[in-house]
């Protein structure tokens, strides 16, 4: 797809904009600042440019110098890459390695972890915004922007999947889409130049990116920056700073209304927030106590058009209409339409094994720029001339779009296949719960068995099992083969750097874990009692009888 502008362009138009712009603590600098420092960077990128990709690695928090070289490189025409805070050191390896990043933007902690990898660029390739010397060196440019306007076909990001279903991968993003994203969230928002946009999701991830960073250079808006997410830090963040506006990300929506409520918590000036993956019971729950409205919206880093937003008509568990009538459910094996879902009285989808498909994109690959270096992911997306998410999902008689999970969220149980989120709706009714995931684990019988894992308020002496017990029963939309037979009690739920639950650590364990956890050994009914060191010796015993090993 060809765009109109990139985002230099947007920018430079605010180069002489004396609107705060970036905020930090005790920090802050104009529009006008704020470009003369990415222009400074700019000059740099160009001086230290090396044959072969232009590809710059970032791995800082989220403070304002992340976004002046974040600018620098799109007024340069290089390629920012983010690089994930949270990954294992082998891991933080492999990602630069795979990227061919040729200069790397760091901190002097962050450039201390890095000496300790192989990585292919030598130490004078490593810039650490505060140690004196490279400070220095950075102050000598001048702040004059680049006079070539790169072209909004050049690659402006390489932004890293969060890992939640497999190995990341690179998702390219040229400068050009990464403009046209930032402009339609505007519209959405109805952003102006006196919106506070406060944002403590990684800028290394698309959503601060393209839904905070992107819209705010758009309109000349601030940019209220927290150097990491912080629950109890929330509220007082946006005091401070007169936040308006807020993204968020899986569970920190969960976090923040785990904090003690206080009477005077919607006296604040937030007006709305955009986010993804947060439990209807959640929004509710948020608007009434911080007196905001939230927007909840299903899209991804990829792009491929599929952009799927809540209505104040959209039923309670779904993710809402998509904003095109391409998007549509497909059994990626017959490359047919799903047939509508099909509910009972207590709302139990009926038709599982037929509605449940892939969520597809079939206008067309132009809003879908690739993988780097991955052609085999590439060409998984791309299947049929088609964009394919990856995520389950199915559809109403209505129109309306359900999240049914991604393929490690199928069960099978007694021969009824299902999706664990549902599942995890129904969970998050009951009030103690701060998060919940929903996995299959290993049945000595050959089918799967449902495990939960929870995070409660108050830790894991809050699990009341017979409490427990009594909810699943007054459940009138859990089917059968959807009550858990083992439960979990995590004392913090392992999530990706983006906030998202992450299953596969608690997958790969399965029913061997030092947490406290309970279950029902007669499955014919509802009552746990806890599970001992010998109950999983015995059902691991069971499991080798029958040649049956734990999911990976």
């Amino acid at each position: 797809m060809r765009y109109p502008h990139g985002v230099a362009e947007l920018l430079l138009a605010r180069a002489e904009d004396d609107n705060p712009a970036y905020l930090e603590g005790d920090r802050s600098w104009t529009w006008r600042q704020a470009i003369a420092e990415s222009a400074r960077c700019a000059q740099a990128l160009a001086d230290l440019r090396r044959p072969g990709p232009f590809h710059v690695g970032i791995q800082l928090e989220n403070v304002p110098e992340y976004l002046f070289w974040l600018g620098g490189a799109a007024l340069a025409g290089a390629t920012a890459v983010g690089v994930n805070l949270t990954r294992s050191p082998a891991e933080v390896e492999t990602d630069i390695r795979h990227t061919d990043c040729q200069l790397l933007i760091t901190d002097r902690a962050g450039r201390e972890r890095l000496a300790q990898l192989d990585l292919p660029v030598g130490p004078d390739r490593v810039l650490a915004i505060d140690d004196p010397d490279d400070a220095a060196a950075l102050a000598a440019y001048g702040t004059e922007p680049p006079s070539d306007v790169p072209a909004p076909d050049t690659l402006a990001l390489l932004l890293f999947t969060s890992g939640s279903t497999g190995a990341p991968k690179a998702v390219r993003c040229t400068t050009g889409r990464l403009a046209a994203t930032g402009n339609m969230a505007v519209d959405r928002f109805g952003m102006t130049a006196d919106d506070v946009y406060y944002c403590a999701m990684p800028l290394f991830h698309g959503n601060a990116l393209m839904y905070a960073w992107m819209p705010t250079v758009q309109v000349g808006a601030s940019v209220a920056l927290r150097r990491r997410f912080s629950a109890s830090g929330f509220l007082p963040d946006v005091r401070r700073y007169g936040a308006t506006i807020f993204n968020y990300v899986g569970k920190s929506l969960s976090y923040v209304l785990a904090t003690p409520e206080k009477p005077d918590d919607a006296d604040n000036p937030l007006k709305q927030g955009f986010g993804t993956e947060a439990s209807w019971r959640d929004v509710e729950e948020f608007e009434r106590r911080f007196g905001c409205v939230l927007k909840e919206g299903y899209g991804m880093s990829e792009g491929g058009g599929v952009r799927i937003h809540r209505t104040p008509d959209s039923p309670e568990a779904s993710l809402g209409k998509p904003i095109v009538d391409t998007i549509t459910v497909m059994n990626p094996d017959t490359l047919r339409e799903c047939p509508p879902a099909r509910f009972d009285e207590a709302g139990r989808l009926l038709n599982g094994d037929e509605a449940i498909g892939e969520i597809v994109n079939t206008a067309g690959l132009d809003l879908f720029e690739g993988y780097y270096d991955n052609p085999e992911a590439t060409a998984e997306r791309s299947r049929n001339g088609w964009f394919w998410t990856g995520d389950l999902g199915y559809r109403d008689a209505d129109g309306f779009f359900y999240f049914a999970g991604r393929g490690h969220d199928a069960l099978r149980v007694d021969g009824e296949n299902f999706s664990a989120i549902p599942v995890e709706r129904i969970l998050y009714r009951w009030a103690p719960v701060v998060a919940a995931a929903v996995y299959a684990v290993p049945d000595p019988d050959g089918s799967d068995a449902v495990m939960v894992a929870l995070e409660l308020q108050g830790g894991a002496g809050r699990f009341d099992a017979d409490e427990f017990a009594r909810f699943l029963a007054e459940q009138p939309d859990l089917g059968p083969k959807w009550v858990p037979q083992f439960v979990r009690i995590v004392r913090s739920m392992p999530t990706t750097g983006t906030n998202k639950v992450d299953k596969g650590p608690l997958r790969r364990a399965g029913v061997d874990t030092t947490d406290p956890a309970w279950w029902r050994p007669d499955r014919k009914a509802i009552a746990y009692r806890p599970m001992t060191e010998a109950d999983q010796a015995a059902y691991r015993a069971a499991l080798e009888a029958r040649g049956r090993a734990t999911p990976t």
